[in-house]
């Protein structure tokens, strides 16, 4: 099959569609705005990679909330084992760390990408960078800003295997030529990557659905850390203690972890794995309030015993540490948000120390967040990740409307995604080619 398919965005999503899309024989032509491809992936690899979870395939799907219907057929046909397995096949060995995610052996994202990108090119995948792709002219051409270096001469039309490429010079617009796309454009989190969301605008205009993106996996502001708190204690983590949160359509979270204190608010794995829940209550009712459990091993009944234990001529913080181990950020947190009456009534401190209310009044900008939700909807698009309003145009990755806590599964969804795209675009040309 001597097709050609163009990819927009050189993320994981793009490179896994060029890459089922090369194998099956296609001229496949990756075009990024970016002068390299991968960067979100190089950054993420960074504090090490974290490719996937070990858990069970069964509680793997479970961690994409109400999206789960639509994400789990990519995932039984690309899991987190299959994914392993990809990585292997390209020199990098992986572990299990005790939380059970997934990384590479030497914790690093750039020996796979190399390995990746001379994979791909090894298989004919041709890239184009500093691409930004600008919709499709009257004709049906995709649109795309590129520069030409002064005296360079436009690519007249090339040959049945290469993209039809022609040059307006008086606008720097390349116009771009396929028999199907792929669009894997990613969200809006790390705008400076190359995901800031532009082709919003582009889809609505063609009549394409898009679900406004919002942040996932972000931190949110508190309300009111005194300068105090926030001098002393952003960055510090809260170690070893829990969360609940119930909001008001009654969906419910509780889990044991850690996150950080920041000058604003807080942040970290905890809270990320909160975060839709969150943000989806400020939305609907302007701040929302969980509950954070400091000393999780313990029962109510054993802190309250050691809280009520004379102290003698102690003071209470000495008291608090010596008794339950309170300190550091733990101790100052019951400072910030209780009253000098509060903290010296046995009780009211016992039951603060157990479920301390923490309300969030605001989330931070999508620009800070790991990853977004929102996008195009599934069900604008067929079960091979095709828009049903236009045919030949498929889109994978954080583009779609999906979101999942960090620990290896917006990486695993966004390279299923990339494959399912990929075999489907493979799928519609011979069907196309049957047909005629």
């Amino acid at each position: 099959m001597r097709k050609t398919v163009v990819v927009i965005g050189g993320g994981p999503a793009g490179l896994m569609a060029a890459q089922a899309l090369a194998q099956a024989g296609a001229s496949t032509h990756v075009y990024d705005a970016m002068p390299t491809v991968g960067r979100k992936l190089l950054l993420a690899g960074k504090g090490g990679l974290n490719l996937t979870h070990s858990e069970p395939l069964d509680i793997f799907v479970t961690r994409y909330g109400e999206r789960r219907a639509a994400i789990e057929p990519l995932l039984r046909d690309f899991p987190p084992q299959a994914l392993r397995d990809w990585a292997q096949s390209l020199g990098t060995d992986t572990f299990i760390g005790s939380s059970g995610r997934v990384f590479p052996t030497d914790m690093k994202a750039a020996p796979l990408l190399r390995a990746w990108l001379h994979r791909l090119r090894a298989a004919g995948v041709q890239f184009h960078m500093r691409h930004r792709w600008l919709g499709w002219d009257d004709a049906g051409a995709l649109r795309f800003a590129h520069r030409v270096a002064a005296g360079a001469a436009p690519v007249a039309e090339a040959g049945a295997d290469e993209v039809l490429v022609r040059v307006d010079a008086s606008a720097d617009e390349v116009l771009v030529q396929a028999d199907a796309v792929v669009l894997a454009l990613g969200g809006a989190s790390w705008p400076r990557l190359g995901s800031d969301g532009a082709w919003q605008a582009l889809l609505r205009a063609r009549g394409v659905p898009v679900t406004a993106l919002s942040p996932s996996n972000s931190g949110f502001d508190v309300a009111g850390w005194t300068p105090h708190f926030s001098s002393r204690f952003a960055g510090l983590p809260f170690k070893t203690v829990a969360v609940r949160f119930t909001d008001s359509r009654g969906r419910s979270f509780s889990r044991k972890g850690e996150f950080v204190a920041t000058a604003t608010g807080v942040e970290g794995s905890l809270i990320y794995a909160l975060s839709a829940l969150l943000r989806d209550e400020i939305a609907r009712q302007g701040s929302a309030t969980f509950e954070l459990d400091l000393l999780p091993d313990r029962t109510p009944q054993q802190v309250l015993a050691e809280v009520s234990h004379p102290r003698g001529a102690r003071s209470l913080g000495s008291h608090l540490k010596s008794r339950l181990g309170l300190d550091g950020i733990k101790a100052a947190i019951l400072h910030e948000l209780l009253s000098r009456e509060q903290m010296h009534e046995p009780r009211t401190l016992a039951a603060a120390i157990k479920a301390l209310p923490i309300r969030v009044t605001a989330v931070r900008p999508i620009e800070e967040a790991i990853s977004s939700a929102g996008g195009v909807p599934f069900e604008a698009m067929d079960a091979d990740l095709m828009l049903r309003d236009a045919p030949g145009v498929f889109c994978a990755g954080e583009m779609l409307d999906w979101e999942a806590p960090t620990g290896g599964y917006l990486l695993t969804a966004c390279l299923a995604s990339g494959v399912r795209a990929g075999k489907g675009v493979v799928a519609h040309l011979r069907a196309a080619i049957q047909s005629t």
